[in-house]
């Protein structure tokens, strides 16, 4: 099936709008460490980028982290 149509650099909205969240929640992911779940994130100014290939990471470890 492959990766979706995105663009190689995300921005919140993209990642919101293919995840099915708010905004909001997205920031929330962006400011979170690697380590507690957030996800990889390019500051440019004030604003926020993801990688493509760091947001498909992020949600292959997702898929495998241990339910809590």
């Amino acid at each position: 099936m492959g990766e979706p149509k995105l663009p190689e650099i995300l921005t919140a909205k993209d990642i919101a709008l293919y995840l099915g969240i708010s905004r909001r929640r997205v920031y929330e992911l962006l400011r979170m460490n690697e380590e507690a779940g957030g996800i990889r994130c390019i500051q440019i100014g004030l604003t926020k980028r993801v990688e493509k290939k760091d947001f498909f990471h992020w949600i292959d470890q997702m898929k495998n982290k241990e339910p809590q």
